[in-house]
Order: structure tokens, then C-alpha cells, then sequence
């Protein structure tokens, strides 16, 4: 006989089950409403981990886990077997070569397997990881965790119900400098925080325009990629990466690039619930292609006590952005900046951070860490079953995807305005109209052509976070999606 340890212990507690039924009577069931918690694996044991989608962020899984001592990356998973043989030369001198898995519901068949970590295009994420946790693995899932704002939510039930440790992968949430950086903010080390920003300036080319559907990899399984989606191939020069650009699987660089910084405001402003009022402005600006959501847009966070800006801007800077600061600037790329009373903090990067009194008196630095210390934080969470001890559970990973979501329905049930219009929501406050100002500067320096590519104002959304519903009808209607036949996400 061929048993792994895990055959030899369900067998166990099958027998003593039989034995318990023998005695009181009662049968026992052979099959529980949902699957066991995971295995508590001792010290010793190598969790057995696979990824699902390694064409593009489930390359940087790939080797992670192969740098991981306490785990064996037993399977790769993708519908697109050239995205699985790009990787050959990686697995050339391991003792045991991960296997290709084609189809993810064969992969999760596999009892053998104790968790996935999910890269795969946005809108299979959470539909993804509920199979999984139902199945009885543990999920680490890529940021957004989610497509739309209840489908975070869901997962977190499945998670919570079936005692899963499930992980968002915002990496900076493990950082070393980051980590110290937030525990001198929520320590008073500027003074209460009630501002942050969370801003990603990445130049993104157009995508091209043509009338023409995107060829499709040889051998690839398209309707598994689709998944949750209507099965049409899109029009557009490629299939791969650019599904970023339009909204039935992707979720623009709000939803791409800028969940790493809305967690982190989100984190420093301590919020564990939905803000209660959301407005976006912006669109796609500056070239016409098939993408179809917004690559310039500025999004308003309102709780009762708090502001987060997110300021998104997908065509070149010219002039530097400082939103009026002296110190810590100029802000580019992906960073963030935490507005306390008494001085300010700048995050420029997932690991470094530094702080200084609004008078330019240096109050800190930090900085270290490396993606690997957010996959070695999953694996204790797996090894204590303690969802407590993620730095990152899936319940935040939740509500930060939705800030993302939030600001781009908003913008969805938007209307064209005339460059210079601004929302109503917090214009009194001098960081929000720093950022418009500083936005309203960039469109005009890119010389952004309105009546080609025109500007939308977004409809103020009214959120109630115990809900999480709006009061708005067509909102809540994007709040979720049609789900085709098949690929229904199943809720608690």
C-alpha cells in the first residue's frame, strides 16, 4: 500500500468514527457539510503548495515557494500551457519537478495538496479561491482578492466557516521597514492619523485599437480563462495581461497597482469597515483604444473621521508631483503619504518609509524586507490555524479590494464634465484640493484632448459599512455580476 500521512490519518479518524458509531448507535457522516480544517502540519512536515496562474505575478509564487524551505511546490496550474512552459528551466536541477495541471478543478481533486496561491486574471480570483477553500486548502490570493465588492466578502465566509487560513498578497503588509514605519504612526509618532494618500503614477501605453478579437495561444483552455465572464474573446491585440484594461475581468490601475496603497492607508487610518461616502473623477484620457476603464483618476474616501485620496495617473508625468510638501517628494511611482497632526510620513516603496515634522524636521527612516517574508507570514498562520496571526487576513484583503471597486463605480455611474469640475465631497479640505489641483496641472501638461477622451465626474456614493450595501440601486447592481453558467461563486 501507498499511503501518504495524510491517508494514513483520515483513515484513523475514519476508523474511530466507526467504532463511535458502533457504540452510541448513531452513523456517522461520511460526508460533513463542509471539509475538516486543515491539517495543524507539525514542524517537520513540508506543506505541499501549488500555484494557480503563472503567466505574469504567478511567476514571482513560482519562486517564492522554490525559495521556501518548509514547502514543496508540488503543481503548477494554468489554462495556458505556454505559460507553464515558460517556466521549464526553473525546475531543471529540483529533485522533484512541480507537475502541470491544466484544469483547476482537477487540481483541486488533489487531497494531497495543502494550499494554492491564485495569480490569475482579476476576475477568476475570488471564484478561485472559494473551490479552493471548499476543496480544503489554504489560499494566499493576489491582490484585488476580488472583482466586485461583495465577492470579498463571500470569501471571507468561506474562510471563516470552514476554518481556512486565506492570505491577500499586498506584500508590504510583512515588510520589515513598512511594518515599523505603521507601528511608529499608530503609536502617536505624528499625531492622530486622518489623511492618507495612496498614489500610483505609472505611465501605462495604450493597448492599441482594432476591430479585431485577440488570437488566442495555441492549447489554451478559453473557457476556463473566462470563468465568471461571458465567453467572447475580446477585441484587442492581445489576450494576456491587457484583460487589466477592461472592466468584465480587469479593474484598471485602481484596482491593479493601487490596492497596495489603499491597504496601507487604510491600515494607518485604522479603518475596519467601508468608508461611508466614495466619488470618483477621471477617465480614460489621453488615447483612444479598447480598454474601457479609466486610466487618470482621482477617488475620495469619506468615513466620519477620516479621508483617504487616491490619486491614479496613467499618462507621463512632466512636472513632479509634491501636493505642496517639502520634504519627502517628489511622489511618484506607487507610494504613499500618511497626514498626521503633528507631521507626516511617506511611504516610497513596499519596504521604506520616512517621517518628518511639517517644519522638515527629520523624525525617522525605515526600511527592509523582501516578498518572501508574506509567504513565510501565510505559512505560520497555516501551521497555528490561526487566521489572527496573517498580517494581512482576508477580511482586510477585502475591504481594501474594495475601496478599488468602490471608486470605480462610482465612476461607472459617472457623467462627462467640463475639465476643472470637481466633486463636491470634502473639496473644503486642503489635501483633496492639492490633488486636484496637482491632476488638473498634469491633464493640461499632456495636452489630454476632452472631446476625444472625455473627463467623467462620478456619481457620490452613499455606503452603509454594516450592510455594505449603498443606497443607490444602479450602485449595488455593480456591487456584483452575472456569473455564467458554471462558474457561479457559491455564497455561505
Amino acid at each position: 500500500m501507498n499511503l501518504t500521512r495524510r491517508d494514513f490519518v483520515e483513515q484513523a479518524l475514519a476508523a474511530t468514527a466507526a467504532a463511535l458509531a458502533a457504540r452510541t448507535g448513531r452513523a456517522a457522516d461520511p460526508q460533513p457539510a463542509a471539509p475538516p480544517a486543515g491539517r495543524p502540519a507539525g514542524p517537520s512536515d513540508r506543506l505541499r503548495v501549488a500555484v494557480i496562474g503563472c503567466n505574469g505575478q504567478g511567476g514571482q509564487h513560482i519562486g517564492e515557494w522554490l525559495a521556501n524551505p518548509d514547502c514543496e511546490l508540488a503543481a503548477v496550474c494554468d489554462c495556458d500551457p505556454a505559460s507553464f512552459d515558460k517556466h521549464g528551466k526553473r525546475f531543471e536541477k529540483l529533485a522533484r519537478r512541480p507537475v502541470y495541471v491544466k484544469d483547476v478543478r482537477t487540481l483541486l481533486e488533489d487531497r494531497s495538496i495543502d494550499a494554492v496561491s491564485i495569480a490569475t486574471p482579476n476576475h477568476t480570483h475570488a471564484l478561485l479561491a472559494v473551490w479552493a477553500l471548499q476543496a480544503g486548502k489554504d489560499v494566499y490570493v493576489e491582490k484585488p482578492c476580488s472583482h466586485n465588492v461583495s465577492e470579498g466578502r463571500i470569501i471571507t465566509d468561506w474562510a471563516r466557516k470552514l476554518g481556512r487560513i486565506c492570505q491577500m498578497g499586498v506584500q508590504s503588509r510583512s515588510m520589515t521597514g513598512m511594518r515599523a514605519m505603521l507601528d511608529f504612526m499608530q503609536r502617536g509618532g505624528i499625531g492622530p492619523v486622518k489623511v492618507a494618500h495612496a498614489i500610483c503614477h505609472r505611465p501605462r501605453p495604450s493597448i492599441g485599437l482594432v476591430d479585431t478579437p485577440a488570437p488566442l495561444p495555441p492549447g489554451l483552455d478559453f473557457d476556463l480563462w473566462c470563468g465568471p465572464a461571458p465567453l467572447e474573446v475580446p477585441k484587442r491585440t492581445r489576450l494576456h495581461y491587457d484583460w487589466h484594461w477592461n472592466h468584465v475581468t480587469g479593474n484598471g490601475d485602481l484596482g491593479n497597482q493601487n490596492p497596495h496603497e489603499l491597504d496601507k492607508a487604510r491600515w494607518a487610518l485604522g479603518k475596519q469597515e467601508l468608508p461611508r461616502r466614495v466619488v470618483s473623477l477621471g477617465g480614460r484620457l489621453g488615447y483612444r483604444d479598447n480598454g474601457d476603464v479609466a486610466n487618470s483618476q482621482v477617488t475620495i474616501y469619506q468615513w466620519d473621521d477620516a479621508l483617504l485620496i487616491s490619486d491614479v495617473r496613467g499618462l507621463p508625468q512632466k512636472t513632479p508631483v509634491t501636493y505642496g510638501l517639502k520634504h519627502g517628494g517628489p511622489f511618484e511611482k506607487a507610494c504613499n503619504i500618511w497626514y498626521g497632526t503633528e507631521g507626516y510620513c511617506v511611504g516610497p516603496s513596499y519596504t521604506s518609509g520616512a517621517a518628518f515634522g511639517y517644519d522638515g524636521t527629520p523624525l525617522g527612516t525605515w526600511s527592509g524586507g523582501s516578498y518572501q517574508q508574506h509567504f513565510a507570514n501565510f505559512v505560520k498562520a497555516i501551521r497555528s490555524r490561526d487566521h489572527r496571526d496573517l498580517h494581512l487576513d482576508i477580511e482586510d484583503g477585502h475591504l481594501s479590494s474594495a475601496l478599488a471597486h468602490l471608486g470605480n463605480v462610482s465612476w461607472a455611474l459617472g457623467e462627462p464634465v467640463d475639465p476643472g469640475t470637481r466633486p463636491k465631497l470634502a473639496a473644503e479640505d486642503p489635501r483633496v484640493a492639492a490633488t486636484f489641483d496637482s491632476f488638473e496641472t498634469h491633464l493640461r501638461e499632456m495636452e489630454v484632448d476632452f472631446a476625444a477622451t472625455p473627463l467623467k465626474l462620478g456619481r457620490e456614493l452613499v455606503i452603509d459599512p454594516r450592510t455594505e450595501r449603498a443606497t443607490d440601486d444602479a450602485a449595488n447592481a455593480l456591487f456584483t455580476r452575472d456569473y455564467r453558467k458554471g462558474y457561479e461563486i457559491p455564497r455561505v
